[in-house]
């Protein structure tokens, strides 16, 4: 086997191995909606981030007990003083296909699905797992490095005997700020299973199919009382609401200060599905301003746990005021009036 860097190169800030490339895969799938990720590495492991407008964004994070090795050589400033942990920026398609080469007969369809199954539940006794061998066919080892700002991003993969090396060219990071959530004025903290939350989405995308008279906008409403918590759109086949009573067979924790109701993108939130799917909980959390946090749990091979967190900005007024005088402009049959 050929080490990953020659004696004479200069040290890495990071250099990681990883023998289970296809929970890396799966992880980064979940947050595949932009084109470019950003990377911050630190010596607890590594953050990729994406976002969507400024109204989504969605973070996964690598905790270092999910690599065979992990080293992180802190870079050092002008003075000898320890800089600010590397922050940059790669293709996230380029690194996803990538990552692929592991399963070369499956490359082309594997992160692709039909538009009808994209909602097909995966949900079900005996079922391959999403971390399956025989669902991404991937075995081998994967080591990354990287040298400093201006240095790509490299993977080298190793197979079988066959070893592949792909520099991925790193970019400037964007200082673009978080979506601010206000832990302090949380009005909605729900833990409950993800498969709840991921049923409850498909019954509500039955509803919800493209087209003319179909609502861009999913209602969430939590409240103390009866219905302590709903999902609900409208659709070309009409509207749907999935309620969850207040069991502890339903949902774990269970914390509402008062009548809280807003409303979301359902293309955006669309995007966790393949997270939900995932995940065996999810935290489920709102704030004063109507910001939402999904946090999902994800249980990898070996006991180890990995979290992926979403945040969804919500309609403003104005937005929810254009969307209803949308809508009323056809008539029940989905004619134009």
């Amino acid at each position: 086997m050929s080490a990953i860097i020659e004696t004479d190169d200069p040290v890495p800030i990071f250099n990681a191995v990883s023998t289970s490339v296809r929970q890396l895969c799966q992880l980064l799938n979940c947050i595949r909606f932009a084109p470019k990720v950003q990377i911050h590495i630190s010596p607890e492991g590594i953050q990729f981030a994406v976002e969507e407008g400024r109204v989504m964004q969605a973070t996964a994070f690598l905790d270092k007990a999910l690599f065979t090795s992990f080293t992180y050589n802190p870079p050092t400033s002008d003075d000898n003083d320890t800089a600010e942990p590397p922050s940059f920026q790669v293709s996230l398609t380029a690194l996803l296909e990538t990552l692929q080469i592991f399963g070369a007969s499956e490359a082309s369809s594997r992160f692709s699905k039909p538009e009808s199954d994209e909602y097909a539940t995966s949900i079900r006794p005996h079922r391959i797992t999403a971390f399956s061998n025989q669902t991404l066919g991937m075995t081998g080892v994967c080591r990354f490095s990287y040298l400093g700002v201006g240095e790509p991003f490299r993977v080298i993969l190793e197979e079988c005997g066959v070893t592949t090396t792909c520099n991925l060219n790193s970019y400037e990071p964007e200082n673009a700020d978080e979506i601010p959530f206000n832990k302090q004025e949380l009005e909605v903290k729900i833990i409950m299973q993800a498969q709840f939350l991921y049923d409850a989405f498909l019954e509500i995308a039955s509803m919800t199919a493209t087209s003319a008279t179909s609502s861009n906008r999913l209602k969430v409403v939590a409240s103390p009382n009866s219905p302590f918590f709903s999902l609900s759109a409208t659709g070309s086949l009409g509207s749907t609401t999935v309620e969850f009573s207040k069991s502890r067979d339903l949902l774990e924790t269970f914390s509402v200060s008062r009548n809280w109701t807003q409303y979301y993108r359902f293309e955006m939130v669309k995007a966790a599905v393949e997270a939900m799917k995932l995940a065996s909980k999810v935290s489920f959390r709102g704030d004063s301003q109507g910001v939402l946090s999904l946090q999902f749990m994800i249980e990898v091979e070996g006991g180890g746990i990995s979290f992926i967190d979403f945040r969804f900005v919500p309609f403003i007024s104005g937005d929810e005021d254009d969307t209803e005088s949308e809508e009323d402009n056809y008539d029940d049959n989905g004619e134009e009036v």
